[in-house]
């Protein structure tokens, strides 16, 4: 599929947020590491994500990160911000105050612990949608936020000129063809290790944690894909598979894809905000068993330049100023 039909990219990268020793946001980190994730393949970055530890960033963070993006990226790739919030009123005024600040996206997370109903969803993404003219993409993760998106509720949402897409970590394969046939939503792959899998069903791209340690092996998987190559793009998936494991396996990936990064010399520390903490020593020595299986990533030395740090990882921390609703 063609970015010129796409306004969000195909590789898009789930990016961590980099913090010094104390918790605070590593703005120096934070600008290299885009500008690295870009150089490696990235078309897109999803700051203030999951992954970018949204729950625990101020909003006053969150708006610096779409503005600091917006600087580096200079164009070369898309900002989106991870925008959700379990109040909706809250989440609207995120995505205005993204859109202020630059956002050429709106990454929205269906609502978290409340449960909602799927009126109550349905309402809740019109109403984020409607405050706007971001492009939004639905985040349907039910293992995290206790609900899925229901079929039916995403055909309704798909008639909202806003919302054009759907980051889709349910992993229903028969589903997201069913949406695919009836509607122009285009889907991106939120579970790494179906990236392929998906866009061999039609999916957009992916918007991937283990992209912040690997983006290049996605752009393959991506433009091979797209050249009808499968033996190309199958070798890419097969080459990435442990890596995949490593990040999403045993700890959150947060917190592996922040040790790895720390461990390859990319970030100046793998700290993480509580209650995220760094893997124990037993997690952290199977996540450096997968490593060594890895093998044949262009780019990505690990024999090398792979030092780990157990101790700077363990813990989490405190920052100063707490996230905050408003």
């Amino acid at each position: 599929m063609s970015n010129a039909t796409n306004p969000f990219g195909q590789v898009l990268v789930a990016m961590v947020t980099p913090f010094t020793a104390d918790g605070e946001v590593d703005w120096p980190g934070v600008e290299k590491l885009i500008d690295d994730l870009i150089t490696g393949g990235a078309d897109g970055i999803v700051v203030s994500g999951t992954t970018g530890e949204t729950s625990t960033l101020t909003d006053p963070e969150k708006i610096r990160l779409v503005q600091v993006g917006k600087d580096v990226a200079a164009g070369r790739a898309k900002i989106i911000t991870g925008g959700g919030s379990n109040e909706t009123a809250h989440a609207m005024q995120l995505a205005r105050q993204s859109e202020k600040a630059g956002a050429d996206g709106n990454l929205v997370v269906t609502p978290y612990y409340n449960k909602p109903t799927q009126a109550g969803i349905l309402t809740h993404f019109r109403m984020i949608a409607d405050a706007t003219d971001l492009p939004v993409i639905l985040y349907d993760i039910p293992g995290r936020t206790g609900v899925p998106i229901k079929y039916e509720t995403i055909l309704r949402l798909s008639k909202h000129p806003n919302i054009l897409a759907v980051k889709d970590a349910k992993g229903d394969f028969s589903e997201v063809s069913r949406v695919l046939n009836q509607t122009d939503l285009l889907y991106f792959s939120g579970d790494d290790a179906n990236v392929l899998p998906h866009m061999a069903i039609g999916a957009a791209g992916l918007i991937g944690v283990t992209a912040n340690v690997a983006p290049a092996p996605y752009r393959v998987i991506v433009d091979a894909v797209n050249a009808g190559d499968l033996a190309t793009a199958t070798a890419a998936h097969r080459s990435l598979e442990p890596l995949v494991r490593a990040i999403m396996t045993h700890v959150p990936g947060t917190v592996a894809a922040k040790y790895i990064l720390h461990g390859l010399g990319r970030i100046s520390s793998p700290r993480v905000r509580l209650p995220l903490v760094g893997p124990e020593e037993w997690e952290a020595e199977m996540i450096e068993n997968e490593i060594d299986l890895v093998r044949d990533i262009p780019g990505l030395t690990f024999t090398k330049n792979f030092r780990p740090d157990r101790n700077a990882a363990a813990g989490g921390a405190l920052p100063k100023v707490a996230g905050t609703t408003r």
